[in-house]
């Protein structure tokens, strides 16, 4: 990590085994910033206590995010990858960053009223008071860029109004105001295999690929992949369901094959059985190395945490000083 790099930082709730969605949305764009950020990346542990998770399901999900992290090309040796509790200063600066947080705002943010209505039985603080802790987790290694999706700009618009707050408060110009990033305009949104919407870990196992699926299953749950019936008339649009499954074929196949089945859509001659027979076999391609770190990681635990307890030190250093200049900068005394 170089001091002349701007700092990037970005984290992932261990809600759940990680899928296509998330590597083509997010991970890839994490290997890419460690090459031209200092970059903080961790598993946002902390945040998924808003669910209640089960202690030892916690604990397996949140190693698994971290072997995925370093199976798809996260270097310990260019980037910090740290589990988020292990930063206690974390949950100091939060305290402190919620008193520059209102009510009225955050009742109003838009994943907080998606909660209430999806959640009504759990309705807690820690839902409310997110992007508090999300800014937290940002600025605390004073970072310029967050890369996140469109749906997340909110929250880093948040972030930026309550850094705005902080420095006109205390009148200094300590926090950069972050700013979302992303490598690409358009976002790249994965396909489910039932033909409805994205890839999403709340969706069954059988509409999602996952980065550890044996290649048997990765083949049968192409071949199931929503289809219809075929094209009537020549050069016809594609619906969207079929438009899904050369969504897909265009993420791990290579130009040629897909060249190939888009001549046989517009000529009325294309066998979809053929299209996700051979789609099955590129994504078991394309998947491979990746599996195969993650199988490779798994029969080695030391190595995976002293990776995180390397991690969890280069972030602790970098928070540290965070926290001892703001708690001299609001008049707290600094041990």
């Amino acid at each position: 990590m170089s001091k002349s790099q701007p700092i990037a930082v970005s984290g992932v709730r261990p809600t759940g085994k990680q899928h296509l969605g998330n590597y083509f949305g997010a991970v890839v764009n994490f290997v890419k910033m460690q090459d031209i950020f200092n970059g903080y990346f961790f598993v946002a542990d902390y945040h998924s206590l808003t669910t209640h998770p089960d202690a030892a399901d916690l604990r397996e999900k949140s190693k698994n995010i971290a072997l995925v992290y370093l199976a798809c090309g996260l270097d310990p040796n260019k980037c910090a990858l740290y589990l988020q509790s292990d930063v206690p200063q974390i949950p100091e600066l939060y305290l402190i960053f919620n008193m520059f947080a209102y009510l009225g705002e955050l009742e109003r943010e838009a994943t907080f009223k998606e909660k209430v209505r999806d959640q009504p039985n759990n309705v807690n603080v820690g839902l409310l008071t997110y992007p508090v802790l999300m800014t937290v987790d940002i600025i605390i290694h004073k970072a310029h860029k967050v890369p996140v999706g469109k749906d997340q700009q909110q929250h880093v618009e948040m972030s930026r109004d309550f850094v705005r707050r902080f420095n006109n408060l205390y009148k200094v110009n300590y926090f950069p105001e972050p700013e979302p990033f992303s490598f690409n305009d358009k976002l790249v949104n994965v396909p489910s295999l039932d033909g409805e919407g994205k890839m999403s870990k709340s969706k069954p196992d059988h509409t999602c690929i996952y980065l550890e699926d044996e290649p048997d299953v990765i083949r049968k749950k192409m071949m199931r992949m929503v289809t219809d019936s075929g094209p009537k008339e020549p050069n016809s649009a594609k619906p969207a369901i079929i438009q899904n499954v050369f969504d897909m074929m265009s993420l791990v196949s290579a130009k040629d094959t897909v060249q190939h089945f888009e001549d046989k859509y517009n000529d009325c001659s294309i066998r979809y059985g053929d299209m996700k027979k051979q789609l099955g076999e590129d994504m078991v391609t394309f998947l491979a190395p990746i599996r195969e770190k993650i199988n490779e990681l798994s029969a080695d635990e030391k190595k995976l945490y002293d990776i995180l307890g390397d991690g969890g030190n280069k972030a602790r250093a970098s928070a540290a000083r965070t926290l001892k200049d703001v708690r001299e900068i609001i008049g707290l005394k600094s041990f």
